[in-house]
């Protein structure tokens, strides 16, 4: 139930992780009631962070989002409450300070082992023909022939012996129900979900367990929530990633499908652990697609669109550090409205006179806290961007770099490029126009030398980095510098230029010793990147990172986040998250 500022038909989205689920759309009315629930796995190790989001519709404004909300729900739930409910603020995206009504929502949990039994239990019921509340064996071995595995025939009568106590060839559902329940933790009888189809076996027992009951739910209609979507901009326009609510989300390519050919990039948000879009312009990705991914696109930069871009870029600098571009800051913070925080910036809006100042905007102290600043042995993120690590060159290029002559000695070039460094491994920053542009340095050490490499300004979007025609990292315009450590061995530190970035800034020289979070340096105008190159078998990547690259999607981090630790370090590392529980 939500009260609402103004009169409109709304619906609702939940997110959590990498799923999200939708109401059906609300009466005209101002205080929308959906009575929508929706049943989800909250793992010590998972997601915990839920969005909700409130769209208005009509005639006028199929689905614009008005506000929303982030609860945790480890936090609610470990409230010593009978009920879990609570009423939250509505937040406007364009202004998160401003509120525009309110929403209540409850919660509660579930025994696991209740949740198994009551699955079970429905199951078997299924071939209860004559509704009597027990199965004989031949009722039992009708179900496990439908959708069991040849192991699972095998053990048919023996399991059913097994509840038989009392000999007479009849057993009571509930009885058979905790006994099909607590083997299916064991070993599993049902080997595809009788809903949806989908392979079991991909997740632990109980959260297959769960996935069956969430799926006989969404079907007998239990669940008024729609599931099936990646985003809450998915379901507010309904678009279906997949058929099947439950498909097994990693085993398609998500990040590098919808990032080099479609217009809603999809990333990984490390804070909340759910997946975003960055909504490019369609004219743009159009126009980005016939330049860097067709062959007519490669003769056009072949003859000459290098210089224009070069062209472009200088020119739309020189714009943007005229005290006319100042005009445009509002404009820019509006299409941006829900992801530029101006709470956290070090001055206030009106003290920028042009708009390249406001762009390499500063931010408070402590806005980007250093995870762990006294442990050298343990890098942080350089940069709040989209990043990609990998732990070779033919990791990158096997599933993100799709140039043709892509190497760590093309990137570096010769004058920084060392034996240590070439079969290392490499972290990708990629920064977007909205995000805070200035970088700093991911590992403590001495910088020993920078090396300045002219070249191309191509777009550092994942359009033109999984195009085989050109080769952006090793093309454009670059800065490489080189920090000695003593955990990590040596360290190339890259920043690259891009489309409408002529100008890369560094603020600290050679021969300096810089603490990893010192700020390193900014880009002007545009999106860019950063590329950090470590030495073999130096760092330990952190596990969310490596898995979501694995699966070609990027990762949302913000400056001062673990990056990974040292392989050479033996002291004080990150605790495993894994090993951990709450409390």
């Amino acid at each position: 139930m939500a009260d609402m500022r103004f009169k409109d038909k709304f619906f609702a989205c939940l997110s959590l992780g990498d799923r999200t689920y939708r109401t059906e759309t609300s009466d005209n009315t101002q205080r929308p009631v959906w009575d929508s629930e929706k049943k989800v796995i909250v793992e010590t190790n998972g997601p915990h962070i839920a969005r909700i989001s409130v769209f208005e519709t009509n005639r006028f404004s199929k689905s614009t989002l008005v506000g929303y909300c982030e609860v945790d729900l480890f936090e609610m739930l470990t409230k010593d409450l009978d009920e879990h409910s609570e009423d939250l603020p509505l937040l406007d995206p364009s202004s998160p300070n401003t509120t525009v009504g309110s929403i209540t929502i409850s919660c509660y949990i579930e025994d696991p082992v209740e949740t198994e039994q009551s699955f079970a239990r429905r199951v078997l019921a299924i071939v209860d023909y004559n509704e009597d509340g027990t199965l004989s064996l031949s009722e039992f071995s009708d179900l496990m022939k439908a959708f069991g595995n040849k192991l699972a025939v095998a053990k048919i009568e023996e399991l059913f012996r097994q509840a038989d106590t009392n000999g007479d060839g009849i057993v009571d559902i509930n009885e058979l129900a905790a006994l099909l329940a607590d083997q299916q933790e064991k070993e599993p009888l049902i080997s595809n979900c009788p809903v949806c189809g989908e392979d079991l076996g991909k997740y632990d027992k109980i959260n297959d367990m769960i996935h069956m009951t969430l799926c006989f739910d969404e079907g007998t209609g239990n669940q008024i929530m729609t599931g099936g979507f990646l985003t809450d901009k998915q379901a507010s326009y309904g678009w279906m990633f997949k058929l099947s609510e439950w498909a097994h989300f990693s085993t398609y390519d998500v990040g590098l499908h919808s990032g080099s050919a479609a217009s809603h990039i999809l990333v990984f948000d490390r804070r909340t652990k759910r997946i975003v879009e960055e909504v490019i312009d369609g004219k743009i990705v159009l126009s980005m697609r016939a330049l860097y991914q067709s062959k007519v696109g490669l003769t056009l930069i072949n003859t000459g669109v290098k210089d224009i871009l070069k062209n472009l870029s200088e020119k739309q600098g020189k714009k943007m550090n005229s005290p006319d571009s100042a005009k445009d800051i509002p404009k820019f913070l509006e299409l941006f409205k829900d992801q530029i925080n101006m709470d956290e910036v070090k001055d206030p809006i009106e003290s920028f006179k042009t708009f390249n100042e406001f762009f390499i905007r500063g931010l408070k102290p402590g806005a980007r806290p250093i995870a762990y600043d006294d442990q050298d042995g343990i890098a942080t993120c350089a940069a709040d961007s989209r990043l990609m690590a990998f732990s070779s060159v033919d990791e990158s290029t096997r599933l993100w770099i799709k140039g043709r002559k892509f190497s760590i000695e093309g990137l570096l070039g010769t004058s920084a490029h060392s034996n240590a460094l070439s079969n290392g491994s490499l972290v990708i920053f990629r920064l977007a126009p909205q995000d805070y542009h200035r970088f700093h340095v991911p590992v403590s050490g001495t910088v020993e030398k920078f090396v300045e490499i002219p070249g191309c300004l191509y777009t550092v979007n994942p359009i033109a980095v999984n195009s085989k025609y050109c080769n952006v990292f090793t093309e454009n315009k670059r800065v490489v510098s080189i920090i000695s450590t003593s955990e990590f061995g040596k360290v190339a530190f890259v920043a690259i230029g891009a489309t409408m970035v002529g100008s890369i800034t560094f603020l600290k020289n050679e021969g300096d010793y810089v603490q990893k979070g010192d700020e390193f340096g900014y880009f002007s105008f545009g999106g860019s990147t950063v590329i950090c190159v470590f030495e073999k078998d130096a760092i330990q990547f952190d596990a969310d990172l490596v898995a979501n690259s694995e699966r070609s999607l990027e990762t949302l981090v913000s400056v001062g986040m673990t990056l990974g630790v040292s392989k050479r370090n033996s002291g004080p590392q990150v605790p495993e998250l894994q090993k951990c529980s709450l409390e």
